[in-house]
């Protein structure tokens, strides 16, 4: 089916679900009228939790749901319309008191009736929740103890919001109305708990071998991984899995990676991973044989779902990896399409996969232009960031439709989209895949 439908398909199945709670309390029987306020108030209410509960599908890794748009605008959406949500749910408190002074008491969480307590308290889980996910690196917050805190804060949340809801009354003093309500948050967390309890069992029926670890320029190194026991994993090139390493597919430490691998090899799976974080720092020292495990293949960036005549790649810093699978792939199907890759990092010495990159630029119509940010004595190639007058002197004027994808960190995509705006090219021919997916 076409992606494009598929996603307008979700898109009108996400609002129903969201205004769902609009349409249960307005059904008959209804509660006596109160002022627009309260009734506005309440509203967002409801309609604040649906969206926090439909939170926990939107992040469960389903690939019909992912694939139209990509899981990383997927996850930015997440971060974005959760916090949308976070202040719904605080308004509806604050215009009840704004609306009657004397409910001012209701914001005590140590006064108050129960249900006004029980509604304080899922207000906390869900600030905390939000705090610790904007200040993490701030305050050193270890990535599995934030992950499962972040877990258990919005289930928590949700499911003190809905005690609320009983206690609270009014409008789901019907039974129909309260199940129905229970019913679709339940559903939504259900959706979630497939990827933290389902799906690890049936990642063992699966699991992979550490067959090499080496290094490449740059603090990368490249981890290789051979199936054991079944057929290996068929990607897309551009595509990305989330990679556990240890006996148990239920290890909370888990991280995205690109495949650098061609997707015709689908026996032998290389991830580009640089030594940065807390569990990358170490991967260098991964011992040959450690059982490891793959959810994916994962995102929508890839050639193969964007077909062009050309293409021209911006590449930022490890952003060349799923840039290396894409060529890889294209030398051994012998594509004879053009292809032109801005290739930024810091130095030559962190530039990666060069060695790799010049044997490419023999098997296929490659072109390479590398930008340093701080270059060497004598280097005579490109200086500074990927700007208007860089593709001024670069992109092809041979008048074909080339397709753009760009990879990198924050500031370069913003500059890159900013300069191929400024050039002139068409914003439906620009894909784009960011950091920091967690």
């Amino acid at each position: 089916m076409n992606r494009m439908i598929v996603g307008v398909f979700w898109i009108v199945l996400y609002l129903v679900v969201i205004l769902s709670p609009l349409f249960i309390l307005m059904a008959q029987p209804t509660p006596p009228a109160r002022s627009f306020w309260v009734e506005f108030s309440l509203g967002l209410g409801f309609v604040g939790l649906i969206q926090i509960s439909v939170q926990f599908a939107l992040i469960a890794r389903y690939k019909a749901l992912t694939a139209p748009y990509g899981i990383d605008l997927i996850l930015k959406y997440h971060r974005q319309i959760a916090q949308v949500a976070i202040v719904l749910l605080i308004a509806h408190p604050v215009i009840l008191v704004l609306e009657n002074p004397n409910l001012l008491g209701l914001l005590n969480p140590f006064a108050g009736t129960t249900a006004s307590r029980v509604g304080n308290l899922a207000l906390y889980a869900l600030v905390a929740l939000a705090l610790l996910s904007l200040f993490r690196r701030q305050i050193r917050l270890d990535y599995e103890l934030w992950r499962v805190t972040h877990a258990a804060l919005g289930i928590a949340a949700v499911v003190l919001a809905h005690v609320h809801i009983y206690l609270a009354g009014h409008y789901t003093e019907t039974l129909w109305k309260d199940i129905t309500l229970i019913a679709i948050s339940t559903l939504l967390i259900v959706a979630f708990l497939y990827l933290r309890l389902v799906k690890p069992a049936r990642l063992r029926r699966a699991p992979y071998r550490v067959a090499e670890v080496h290094p490449e320029h740059g603090r990368t190194w490249s981890l290789a991984l051979t199936p054991e026991g079944h057929a290996g994993m068929r990607f897309l090139p551009g595509q990305f899995a989330w990679l556990k390493l240890g006996d148990s597919p239920y290890t909370i430490e888990e991280h995205p990676f690109s495949f650098s691998s061609s997707a015709l090899e689908p026996q032998r799976l290389e991830f580009g991973i640089k030594a940065s974080g807390d569990f990358t720092r170490t991967i260098g020292e991964v011992p040959v044989g450690t059982t490891a495990y793959l959810d994916g293949p994962h995102g929508a960036f890839s050639i193969d779902l964007d077909p062009a005549p050309g293409y021209v790649f911006f590449a930022g810093g490890i952003g060349i990896t799923p840039f290396m699978s894409m060529l890889r792939t294209m030398a051994d199907r012998g594509d004879p399409r053009p292809v032109l890759l801005f290739y930024g990092t810091p130095t030559w010495d962190d530039t990666a996969y060069r060695e790799a990159l010049a044997a490419l630029e023999d098997r296929l119509d490659l072109k390479i232009v590398y930008v340093l940010e701080r270059p060497h004595e004598g280097w005579q190639g490109e200086t500074g960031f990927c700007d208007l007058d860089l593709l001024k002197r670069h992109l092809p004027k041979e008048g074909i439709a080339r397709q753009y994808f760009i990879c990198g960190p924050e500031p370069m995509l913003v500059g890159v989209e900013k300069a191929l705006q400024e050039y002139g090219v068409p914003l439906q021919q620009v894909r784009y895949e960011r950091f920091g997916l967690v």
